[in-house]
């Protein structure tokens, strides 16, 4: 079985899953919360497969910029998809989205807003940090 297959096998119940060989690391955390966390921490997520719930431009953005070989997402933004292709990131997914929306349905999701108007992974990163600083307010 893949790594992939077997981040897939293990994202139910769960948020995130990502496999390297026998390493496993699963998170329920919300949106981009866990890969946020991680990257943050300094943790090298290089060559590890992942499956997420849900991919928006902005999650896409951190998988890139922390070197995911290949990831599934049961739901993910036409926005995301078209920046993995450009960046050369193997994706496959159950459903593509238009967009992704806020938690309360009414809008867009204020991650994936935060990066529309770049495909610059680092800026986006940026981008992402200052948008959750500013939300923490």
């Amino acid at each position: 079985m893949s790594d992939l297959d077997r981040a897939k096998a293990n994202l139910a119940g769960h948020t995130l899953c990502l496999v390297k060989g026998e390493d496993m690391l699963v998170f329920d955390g919300r949106g981009i919360a866990p890969m946020m966390g991680l990257i943050e921490e300094g943790r090298d997520l290089s060559g590890y497969s992942a499956a997420d719930k849900v991919v928006g431009k902005a999650a896409a953005m951190l998988f890139f910029k922390a070197h995911i070989k290949e990831l599934y997402a049961e739901t993910i933004s036409k926005a995301a998809a078209d920046f993995l292709k450009e960046k050369g990131l193997p994706f496959s997914y159950g459903r593509m989205t238009e967009r992704i929306v806020n938690r309360e349905g009414t809008g867009w999701c204020p991650m994936e807003s935060a990066v529309l108007t770049t495909d610059d992974a680092e800026k986006g990163y940026l981008l992402l940090k200052q948008r959750l600083a500013a939300m923490k307010k």
